[in-house]
């Protein structure tokens, strides 16, 4: 599977139906742990042009200036230790932002009315695997019933031993038509395949595309390619 997913039109479908359900167009989301909150990912780009450079990769300025107001946004449905179980528990809810027995999942859609949402789990998960897979359904059908394109994403690591979650992801992406967003790909021409010693974090790098140094670290490539995905989809569900 590609770096930057393949499109199948249920997308569309699901793109649509969002729009008649109420969702900003303009606005994306983000589901995850530590790693999918702004300091860490896409939140460079709401920040103004000196904290980025595109280089070879400008045409990627009119997506970044369309969902404005997305990256920097601390999501309801992304905090540290996050896994596929924790964004169904309302035990981890925002309470000054989201009702008592609201799941953080729940709050972040009903808040931000996305459009998509990038799905980024499974780290935090290796505690639990047998709970992964149909908490990630329940994730995907959720989404999809609220008119949100779930954009999964594999991730870097292998601490369960077996690649078996990137195996689980992958394999749902297909069957559910949802696109997958090949993160674990992009990382393997990388210096330690963009993985810090502990085998878990990723390398740090700034978002300064036109820096050959910066391009050869986990952060730079994971926002990156999650930016050429997002404008991938952009354009596809805009499409006659």
């Amino acid at each position: 599977m590609s770096v930057v997913p393949n499109l199948s039109p249920r997308i569309k479908e699901v793109y649509r139906q969002g729009l008649a359900l109420g969702n900003n167009s303009h606005a994306f989301s983000k589901v995850g742990d530590c790693g999918s909150t702004p300091a860490w990912f896409l939140g460079d780009f709401d920040r103004g042009s000196q904290f980025y450079s595109l280089g070879e990769y400008a045409y990627l300025q009119p997506v970044i200036e369309y969902y404005a107001g997305s990256f920097l946004r601390t999501s309801l449905a992304a905090k540290s230790g996050f896994n596929a179980s924790s964004v169904f528990t309302s035990l981890w809810t925002d309470r000054s932002k989201c009702d008592s027995d609201e799941t953080p999942l729940a709050c972040e859609y009903r808040h931000h009315r996305p459009v998509m949402a990038f799905i980024m789990l499974g780290t935090n998960d290796v505690f639990h695997p047998e709970q992964f897979e149909p908490q990630l359904r329940k994730l995907l059908e959720y989404s999809i019933q609220n008119g949100v394109i779930p954009i999964l994403s594999t991730k870097p690591d292998n601490q369960e031993g077996d690649w078996s979650i990137n195996a689980t992801i992958a394999r749902l992406s297909r069957e559910y038509q949802v696109p997958l967003w090949n993160y674990w790909l992009a990382l393997q021409s990388l210096p330690d395949r963009g993985l810090q010693a502990d085998g878990a974090h990723i390398t740090f790098g700034t978002n300064h595309f036109d820096n050959p140094m910066d391009m050869q670290k986990g952060w730079t490539l994971r926002n990156l390619t999650a930016l050429q995905t997002l404008e991938a989809i952009w354009r596809y569900v805009n499409q006659p």
